[in-house]
């Protein structure tokens, strides 16, 4: 009877882990695929979607500059309640169709064709960046967030790491959520909106290439690194 009901936990368990893993996969999917514009998105499309937009009076501040950002999303959800669309900012067919734009989901986007700076070559990439966010940095300010993806590039682009994004979240011993598993935790919107705006060039870190908690930190050479700022919880370093 036990050995029947272990294996039935077991079967539960596997069920709800490969549920939340496709969850996962689909939302990022949905974020950074060629089904919508939004944080990750082409930036030619973006520009167009945010011309329209500034045409239109919904986004009289913001630039066209290509960068899916919260002022692009807010211009969105606006110019949907004005024409009776789901308003969550996301551009989809429907929304391009209201605008006019409906061609620019016509073509398909392939991990080649991914256009992003600070070291990211493909969109598993960057979701691998969100991922790291997210197990690194949940609970802390967004502003906090985006720092340790800047942290991250930081790495990439210096000589002592490695020169990807992969290399440096997965070098040994570097990064707690690798050690612990939170690495493979679904990233929340949040997190990945953090990664799209590090990737874009936003480093509120200020060049670090290290950041840590020294309420948990029990890493005693890292307190020799002449410290940046503190954001949040955590301490930057270079």
């Amino acid at each position: 009877m036990k050995t029947k009901k272990t294996m039935m936990f077991s079967v539960i368990l596997v069920a709800l882990i490969c549920i939340f893993t496709i969850g996962g996969i689909d939302k990022y999917r949905y974020v950074f695929a060629a089904n919508v514009i939004y944080y990750g998105s082409d930036p030619k499309d973006v520009q167009q979607v945010q011309q329209k937009l500034k045409e239109w009076g919904y986004m009289p501040d913001g630039q066209v500059d290509g960068q899916f950002g919260w002022k692009t999303e807010q211009a969105v959800k606006k110019f949907q309640r004005n024409h009776g669309l789901v308003a969550d900012g996301k551009a989809g067919q429907q929304t391009l169709n209201a605008m006019g734009l409906g061609h620019l989901l016509e073509k398909q986007f392939t991990k080649s064709n991914y256009q992003a700076s600070r070291g990211a070559t493909n969109r598993d990439e960057a979701y691998l960046l969100a991922q790291a966010i997210h197990g690194e940095a949940r609970g802390e300010p967004y502003i906090g967030k985006v720092a340790v993806g800047a942290v991250i590039l930081n790495r990439v682009q210096h000589p002592s790491f490695p020169n990807t994004i992969n290399g440096v979240i997965f070098q040994p011993g570097a990064f707690s959520a690798v050690s612990d598993g939170q690495i493979y935790l679904s990233p929340d919107e949040n997190s990945i909106k953090a990664a799209n705006d590090a990737l874009t060039g936003w480093d509120p870190s200020g060049g670090a290439i290290y950041y840590y908690n020294p309420a948990k930190t029990t890493n005693q050479w890292i307190y020799s690194r002449p410290v940046i700022k503190t954001i949040g919880k955590h301490i930057f370093a270079k």
